[in-house]
C-alpha cells in the first residue's frame, strides 16, 4: 500500500450550487473548459467535497460513528477529465480518513460488483464504489455514480450527498489546515479489478456450456467499444472463451470519441458495428456505451438487436428460464413487444416509466408484493436481471447472449447467430417509428409564473380530454407515464421529460399516413398552448 498524498478536502473558491449537479440518480456536470456557454462546474474541489460527502453518507447509512474507517473503490471511463477527477475523489476520501482502491479504467457495473466480490488479497469487498462517467455525453462533461452492496443510489440519496458536499465545501474555507494535516489519512491501493470482474463473466459462459474451456471456439465476434471502457471485453472475455475477434474496432480508450458517440441508441454507432459485422463476415457484433452499463448486438445478417428487439431477445431467454415471469420495461416500448412477450412467450409485459432506475425499482417492487419478475429493461439498452443483483450491466447482458451461442456450439451447431435471431422470430415491428421533442419556452408569457412541469402537466391533461372525444382513438387502460393512445393501427405516447422542459412524442404506425393521422390528433390538441414549440410536429404532419 502507498500512503495517500496530503492536501485539503477542498479549497473553496466562491459559492457553488451543488444541487444543480444532480441528474436523477447520478451527478453530472461540465468538467472541461472550452465549450461556449458551458462553464466548468464539476471542478476538482467540488469533486473532493462530493467524495467526502459520500463517505459521510455511507457512515450515516450504516449507522456507525465517524470513527469507522471505510474502504471505497473508484474507477473511471475514458473521458479526458477522468484522471484529475479520480485524484480529486482520492483526496476527498483519504483526507476524511478513509482508504481507497483505485481501479483506473473500469466499467460502471464493475464498480458495483466491487461491493460484492469476496477477495481478501485485493481488499474486497469495499463499503462503497464511485464511478466517474457521464455515459455518452460530450467530451467536456463528466459525472459520478455511487454504489453500495444494495445497488445504485436513488435520487433522494444523491440530494442528501450534494447537500452534505455543499456544507463540506463551505466549511473547508474555515478549516484549520494544521489540524487536517495531523489527522489520520487513508491509504491508496491500486487494484486490477477489471481482470477479476472479467474472469467472473468468463466463468459464467463456461458454466452454461457444461464446463467447456473454450465454448465459443471458432465463432467470429466483433466488438465496437466506441473508444470507451468496453475494450476489455475482447481480450479478457471473448478470447479466453475461444472466439475469433478480428475486425473489432475502437477498443482504445479516447475521451474525445473520434469515431462515433459510444451509444447503442445512436444511428451512426449502430451503422459502424453493423458494417464491421458485414465486412468481417462475423457471426455476431457487440457494441457498448462509454461505461458499459448499456449494450446492443448485431446478428450475422446485419440485423440490429437493440431497442425493442433486444428486449424481446432477453425476454425470450429469461422466459425460457423462468416461465410466466413479468418483464418490466420503460414507457416507449412497442405494442408489438407486448404481443410478443404475452402471446408468444407466455410472459407478462409491465410497461412503466422512463428512467432505468425507475424500471429496475419497479421490478424489485413487483417481486416484493409477490409478482415474479426477472428482467427489467429500457429501450436505451439498460437491462438488469434479478440473478445479477438487479444491476444494469451491458457486459452481463451480452454474456446471456454468449451463453445461448455457447450452448448451441456445444451441441455441434455451426449456425452462427441464428439461434439468437430465431428467438425474436414473430416480433411485430412498426414500419414507421418517430420521436419528436416539443420544447416548452420557460420565458413565454403563457407560463404565467408556473414551472415548466406544471405547464407540461396541463398540456397532458388537455390532450387526455381531447382524446376522450375522438372515437378513433383509445387511451391505454394501464399507463404509468404521460398519455398513451392507440388508433389507426398504431400508437402514440406524449410524456413530460424527467429533467428538461420538453414533451417527447413517440409515434409508431404501420404506414406514414397512419403515423401522420396520430400526429395530427396530438397537434390539434396541443396547438392552443403557445409556449409549446410544435414546429417539428407541424413539419412531420405536412410530409
Amino acid at each position: 500500500m502507498a500512503a495517500a498524498q496530503g492536501g485539503s478536502v477542498v479549497s473553496s473558491a466562491g459559492k457553488v450550487d451543488f444541487l444543480k449537479l444532480q441528474n436523477g440518480s447520478d451527478i453530472r456536470g461540465v468538467a472541461v473548459a472550452g465549450v461556449e456557454g458551458e462553464p466548468v462546474n464539476l471542478t476538482e474541489p467540488v469533486t473532493e467535497a462530493i467524495a467526502a460527502a459520500f463517505a459521510a453518507w455511507l457512515l450515516n447509512k450504516n449507522e456507525t460513528d465517524g470513527l469507522r474507517r471505510l474502504r471505497i473503490s473508484v474507477g473511471h471511463d475514458s473521458r479526458i477529465s477522468a484522471h484529475k477527477l479520480q485524484n480529486a475523489v482520492t483526496h476527498g476520501i483519504t483526507a476524511a480518513g478513509h482508504d481507497i482502491l483505485q481501479f483506473g479504467l473500469a466499467s460502471t457495473p464493475a464498480m458495483f460488483n466491487s461491493t460484492l466480490t469476496e477477495d481478501e488479497k485485493n481488499h474486497l469487498p469495499v463499503d462503497g464504489g464511485i464511478m466517474i462517467t457521464a455515459s455518452h455525453l460530450p467530451y467536456n462533461r463528466n459525472g459520478l455514480k455511487f454504489f453500495t452492496s444494495d445497488g445504485g443510489l436513488n435520487k433522494a440519496d444523491i440530494k442528501d450527498i450534494l447537500e452534505r458536499a455543499s456544507k463540506i465545501f463551505e466549511e473547508s474555507a474555515h478549516d484549520n489546515q494544521k489540524e487536517r494535516e495531523d489527522a489520520s489519512r487513508g491509504v491508496v491501493t491500486n487494484v486490477d479489478y477489471m481482470s477479476i470482474y472479467a474472469s467472473d463473466l468468463v466463468q459464467a459462459v463456461r458454466k452454461s456450456a457444461g464446463g467447456k474451456e473454450v465454448p465459443l471456439d471458432g465463432l467470429h465476434i466483433v466488438v465496437d467499444a466506441g473508444n470507451g471502457a468496453g475494450g476489455f471485453f475482447v481480450d479478457k472475455v471473448l478470447k479466453p472463451l475461444g472466439a475469433v475477434t478480428t475486425g473489432s474496432q475502437f477498443l482504445e480508450p479516447d475521451g474525445l470519441f473520434p469515431n462515433h458517440i459510444p451509444n447503442p441508441e445512436d444511428k451512426t454507432a449502430m451503422k459502424a458495428i453493423t458494417q464491421a459485422v458485414l465486412d468481417n463476415k462475423a457471426d455476431l457484433g457487440i457494441i457498448f456505451d462509454t461505461d458499459v452499463d448499456r449494450s446492443a448486438a448485431v446478428d450475422s445478417s446485419g440485423r440490429e438487436l437493440n431497442r425493442n428487439r433486444l428486449i424481446a431477445l432477453m425476454a425470450a431467454i429469461v422466459l425460457e428460464e423462468h416461465p410466466g415471469t413479468t418483464v418490466v420495461t420503460d414507457s416507449v416500448t412497442s405494442d408489438g413487444l407486448t404481443v410478443f412477450i404475452e402471446n408468444k412467450l407466455g410472459g407478462k409485459h409491465h410497461r412503466f416509466k422512463r428512467g432505468y432506475k425507475n424500471v429496475i425499482d419497479e421490478a424489485i417492487r413487483l417481486n416484493s408484493v409477490g409478482e415474479e419478475s426477472h428482467l427489467a429493461m429500457e429501450t436505451s439498452g439498460h437491462g438488469a436481471l434479478k440473478e445479477n443483483h438487479w444491476l444494469d450491466d451491458g457486459a452481463y447482458l451480452m454474456v446471456k447472449l454468449l451463453n445461448k451461442l455457447a450452448a448451441a456450439r456445444t451441441l455441434g451447431s455451426s449456425i452462427g447467430s441464428k439461434v439468437l435471431t430465431d428467438l425474436v422470430d414473430g416480433l411485430e415491428e412498426a414500419a414507421v417509428t418517430v420521436e419528436i421533442r416539443l420544447k416548452i419556452d420557460q420565458n413565454h408569457a403563457d407560463l404565467k409564473g408556473r414551472s415548466f412541469r406544471d405547464y407540461g402537466e396541463a398540456v397532458l391533461r388537455h390532450l387526455e380530454n381531447a382524446i376522450a372525444k375522438d372515437s378513433d382513438l383509445h387511451k391505454a387502460p394501464k399507463n404509468y407515464e404521460g398519455v398513451r393512445v392507440s388508433g389507426y393501427g398504431g400508437w402514440f405516447l406524449l410524456r413530460l421529460s424527467l429533467h428538461d422542459p420538453v414533451l417527447p412524442l413517440n409515434i409508431e404506425a404501420q404506414s406514414k399516413d397512419d403515423a401522420i393521422k396520430l400526429g395530427l390528433a396530438v397537434l390539434a390538441a396541443v396547438s392552443e398552448f403557445s409556449a409549446l414549440d410544435v414546429t417539428a410536429l407541424s413539419k412531420f404532419v405536412q410530409q
